[in-house]
């Protein structure tokens, strides 16, 4: 069995409010053993055997059935993790905060662009592997940029996480 680390769209923001022994019980529902979740933001650990892209549509596809909305899934395994984690704290510079988008995969170049030109006052965002990487001295509430603005670019589904959070699940479930 391998661990996985899910990265749920959708979940507790915008209204739609799930708690979290709900959510448990959904992903258990998949077939997906040892389930836990990470703070109320839709990031849920578990261990299966079967590939992220057919555990991400099963996911979707269950959450879909039980909230009555969409909810996509980004699945990365612990040693992912691990790497994202190690890639934004290479890449941060003095970026007093950065968060980690993740992707269903990489936008073509021209998208990358038409992202990248959103952002102002020392920001920066990087894209690398299915990730999208954000540096900004200021927050997401002062920036152009933002996971809804990705997604008309991209016409492609994103979530976003503080690095705090990705690091914490990476120390916890990370495995290199």
């Amino acid at each position: 069995m391998a661990r996985h680390i899910a990265f749920l769209r959708a979940i507790n923001v915008g209204g739609h409010i799930v708690k979290m022994d709900a959510l448990r019980r959904h992903c258990e529902g998949c077939g997906l053993s040892h389930v836990e979740t990470f703070i109320a933001s839709g990031n849920v650990i578990f261990d299966s055997r079967a590939a992220a892209e057919s555990l991400e549509k099963k996911i979707e596809s269950a959450l879909h059935k039980a909230l009555g909305y969409e909810v996509a899934a980004f699945i990365r395994s612990a040693g992912e993790l691990s790497d994202i984690v190690a890639i934004a704290e290479a890449k941060r510079g003095d970026a007093r905060n950065a968060y980690v988008g993740f992707m269903k995969a990489l936008p073509p170049p021209a998208d990358q662009k038409k992202a990248a030109a959103l952002t102002a006052g020392g920001e920066r965002v990087m894209f690398k592997g299915r990730e999208v990487y954000w540096f900004t001295p200021a927050g997401f509430s002062d920036s152009k940029f933002s996971a809804a603005a990705l997604e008309r670019i991209t016409r492609s589904p994103a979530t976003f996480r503080n690095i705090t959070t990705v690091t914490k699940l990476a120390q916890k479930y990370g495995d290199h």
